[in-house]
């Protein structure tokens, strides 16, 4: 008689391949993020990724309409990559300066930013209201640019100065956070009087971004956001082209524009290019709307070429380089250790951020038409050279993390900073935020300043550590002699002694 035997119940076993597989890439990310210049290199690689495919973009977007303005082909491509190559200028001197030297500024940039939106509003000054229906433009000759996007920059930079280190209000009223709502404020309603509401509201929500990071209570920016909800309610009803934007956005939502060919036709158009593009794209260059379809197709709208031209792959690509920057921006305002530093690295990737993802949300129609411009993408001059100078004070800010500062001090410069001739970040705070107790003797100032470093910074990379325990008297104490007691050390009253023996008594004989 045979006796069957009944397999044992076992558990699903997962696969090792799987496993393997995702160990390694947590493992490869972990080992990405845990290097000291990571911020900085995907700071600038962002960067430079962004803009290569806006002067791409803007050249596949532009060439009809530059054509048709009487020019060549390459007319606006070109004059968008003078600007870019200034930009790149303006962020190689925003990434040289100091940061002290920018601390030191930022009050002048706040003055010469409202002595611009003043400028703005003087007839013979400021130009836009014909063309744009918005004046808030200044023309220098060749130069034509807008003083409320250099506001943008100075409030993030002077916001990040006057609040950087305080501390918490002492009065719900008259307090830091007040003051500098009210200097905001004023500069928005500013902006507002030049007839350019969806800057006003761009500017309004850095400075919320500002005070959010800054530790304001969290009421006040509800308080904040419930006036913001209010003001776009007073535009939605009160008559005229802001009115029709949002009548036109929530046709959008329900999928049903009632008028195809007037109020609602810019949106339809770029409905219809984001829906021509499918997943992979049409080709690069062989978009249709760009053939007079869509109007401000290089511009405000060029978020739909590029999902016409690329696909959903194309728009998902520059989503992603964006959510990238805010990632490294915000770890690079975690990690700092200069509280001015830290606030205005958060404020400016936040503002260049949300600023990208309004223009990508009313282009598939998740928001109100604003007008603002996709950032270091869209043509426009001023806008990309302002951009990319507050990149450069981003990437300032990660060359001055305390492990990249460590880094660098250790194994020198990376290759880039070498090319850029960038000299090495040092370790000095800003000047309000610098250590203010003081030694009540400085015999070896060499001695202060590396226990300082070491203080802030934890032991150098260099620095020898005793690994072995033979190394270790067997008094308790390390072989170094700076750990023995001295002899006139031990004769001093309180000294713990040890008892005598033999061995003392042998040098008595």
């Amino acid at each position: 008689m045979t006796s069957s035997r009944v397999p044992p119940r076992t558990e699903p076993v997962r696969s090792a391949t799987g496993l393997r597989l995702r160990d390694r890439i947590v493992g490869a990310w972990r080992d990405v993020l845990s290097r000291p210049l990571t911020d900085y290199i995907m700071i600038l690689f962002t960067v430079i990724a962004l803009t290569s495919i806006g002067v791409v973009m803007v050249y596949s977007s532009s060439m009809t309409w530059s054509i048709w303005e009487g020019g060549s082909v390459w007319g606006t491509a070109l004059r968008q990559a003078v600007m870019i190559v200034v930009g790149l200028a303006a962020m190689w001197v925003c990434l040289m300066v100091r940061p002290q030297t920018i601390r030191t500024f930022a009050p002048a940039l706040l003055i010469i930013s409202i002595v611009l939106l003043i400028a703005v509003q003087i007839p013979g000054i400021g130009t836009g209201r014909e063309e744009v229906g918005s004046q808030s433009w200044i023309v220098l000759g060749p130069l034509q640019f807008q003083p409320s996007e250099i506001a943008k920059v100075a409030i993030a930079v002077w916001g990040a100065h006057y609040l950087a280190g305080r501390g918490p209000a002492t009065h719900w009223l008259n307090n830091h956070y007040m003051r500098f709502a009210a200097v905001a404020g004023v500069m928005t309603l500013m902006i507002s009087m030049e007839g350019d509401a969806g800057m006003a509201v761009s500017f309004l929500i850095v400075v919320l971004f500002m005070l959010f990071f800054a530790g304001i209570a969290m009421g006040w920016i509800v308080v904040a956001g419930i006036a913001v909800l209010l003001g776009m309610a007073a535009l939605a009803l009160g008559g005229g082209f802001r009115s029709n934007r949002f009548s036109v956005y929530f046709d959008a939502l329900l999928g049903n524009f009632t008028d195809t060919r007037g109020t609602a036709f810019q949106s339809y158009q770029g409905f219809l290019s984001l829906a021509d593009g499918s997943a992979t794209g049409v080709g690069l260059g062989q978009s249709r709307a760009k053939w007079f379809y869509l109007p401000e197709a290089k511009n405000d709208f060029i978020f739909a070429i590029i999902g016409e031209e690329l696909g959903l792959l194309g728009g998902a690509l520059v989503i992603a380089l964006f959510a990238v920057l805010l990632f490294f921006g915000l770890r690079t305002a975690l990690r700092s250790h200069d509280p001015f530093l830290s606030l205005m690295a958060a404020t400016l990737t936040a503002a260049v951020v949300s600023q990208a993802f309004i223009n990508i949300g009313y282009v598939v129609g998740l928001l109100p038409v604003t007008g603002i411009q996709l950032p270091m993408i869209s043509a426009g001059g001023t806008s990309a050279i302002i951009t990319l100078a507050s990149m450069g004070l981003l990437a300032n800010a990660a060359r001055h993390e305390p492990e990249a500062v460590s880094a660098m001090a250790s194994y020198g410069r990376p290759t880039i900073d070498r090319l850029l001739m960038l000299r090495e970040p040092t370790s000095e705070l800003t000047s309000r935020n610098a250590p203010v107790d003081k030694p009540a003797r400085n015999d070896n100032p060499g001695r202060d300043r590396a226990a300082a470093s070491r203080e802030r910074f934890g032991e150098p990379v260099t620095a020898r550590r005793p690994t072995r325990e033979a190394s270790k008297d067997p008094s308790g104490t390390t072989g170094s002699l700076r750990n023995r007691p001295s002899p006139q050390r031990s004769r001093e009253p309180g000294y713990p002694r040890r008892a005598p023996d033999d061995r003392d008594n042998r040098y008595r004989r």
